[in-house]
């Protein structure tokens, strides 16, 4: 596992949340490489945050190379191309640390919480790419939307996986983003995170909020 983060390979970085991560790490300093299925759609994705940004270290990439050639890999993809897409990029992942922020979504009811057999999205990763790959959950229930924007966002950010290191590798990136991470434990508990998103679709749509957050009360011991 790389001790220190430079570069961070979103794979699905032509989405919405993807892109929306894309655009607040690179602005943070870090060269970012958005993936894709195809070279020329990672490239247009990072050609359009370029023509915004200019100064950025972004390129586009087709996912495995975006994979292989970066220090941390990032899952923005939807969940029915989260088991195909890593395994399409599995020999770049060994040894690094994937953010898997999959929501196990059954379209059309996406607001009913559908978790799978195996517990969450999560851990179907984990099942699939074995233990020379770090899978941390993370970002489910942070609304695309406010990362495509420029104002503080209010949402915290749980944190779960099976190595202590890991999640501490991704909440340094948590905390690049201004956000407030919190350890949630094992992958294993990743599943209340990705249930909360079919939550917070139903309270967004009842309520009329655009993008509900979760945030952590309490106060932390010295």
């Amino acid at each position: 596992m790389t001790d220190k983060i430079e570069s961070i390979a979103i794979l699905g970085g032509t989405g919405d949340l993807g892109g929306g991560l894309a655009r607040q790490w690179s602005r943070a300093g870090y060269r970012i490489l958005i993936g894709s299925r195809t070279l020329e759609k990672g490239k247009a994705a990072a050609d359009a945050l370029l023509a915004e940004f200019p100064d950025l270290n972004v390129s586009g990439h087709e996912n495995l190379d975006a994979a292989t050639q970066a220090d941390l890999v990032v899952l923005t993809v939807p969940f029915e191309h989260q088991i195909s897409t890593l395994e399409t990029v599995r020999a770049g992942l060994t040894g690094k640390v994937l953010i898997d922020v999959t929501v196990p979504l059954v379209p059309p009811k996406v607001g009913t919480v559908q978790l799978p057999e195996q517990g969450s999205a999560a851990e179907m990763a984990q099942a699939l790419l074995g233990d020379e790959v770090h899978v941390v959950s993370a970002f489910q229930n942070v609304g695309a939307q406010h990362l495509r924007e420029d104002h503080a966002i209010a949402c915290d950010v749980l944190i779960s996986g099976n190595k202590r290191a890991a999640r501490d590798t991704v909440m340094e990136l948590v905390q690049a983003l201004g956000l407030k991470g919190w350890h949630a434990g094992p992958l294993a508990n990743a599943a209340a995170a990705e249930a909360l998103t079919s939550v917070l679709i139903t309270i967004n749509r009842h309520h009329k909020i655009n993008g509900a957050g979760i945030v952590i009360t309490g106060e932390q011991a010295d």
